[in-house]
């Protein structure tokens, strides 16, 4: 019976690890085609920001497509500022529901 709790934890454990691996990267370092490779190459990554009044740093989780979101969500087309580009072109996770069909 330990043997089994014991392969039921450390099966819950390795399923858990991916989605705490994920990298973070300030936005406004890299050019607009470095995060959009970034984000093809790893699927899924956190991208700093300054707000637009500078107070505040902001962040999000920014995807490759609707595949690394979750049941109930979808890829929205969004942007974030990089060196290059004050609009970037990316995709992030939104829940949808009855009043926000996509």
């Amino acid at each position: 019976m330990k043997t089994i709790a014991a392969l039921l934890f450390l099966s819950a454990i390795v399923t858990a690890a991916p989605a705490l691996a994920i990298s973070r990267y300030n936005s406004l370092g890299l050019s607009c085609a470095s995060v959009q490779q970034i984000i093809s190459r790893e699927r899924a990554v956190l991208l700093r920001y300054p707000s637009r009044s500078g107070n505040a740093v902001l962040y999000d989780r920014y995807v490759a497509g609707g595949g690394q979101c979750g049941s109930g969500n979808y890829a929205a087309a969004t942007s974030v500022p990089t060196r290059d580009n004050p609009m970037c072109p990316v995709y992030n996770c939104r829940s949808s529901s009855v009043f926000n069909p996509h």
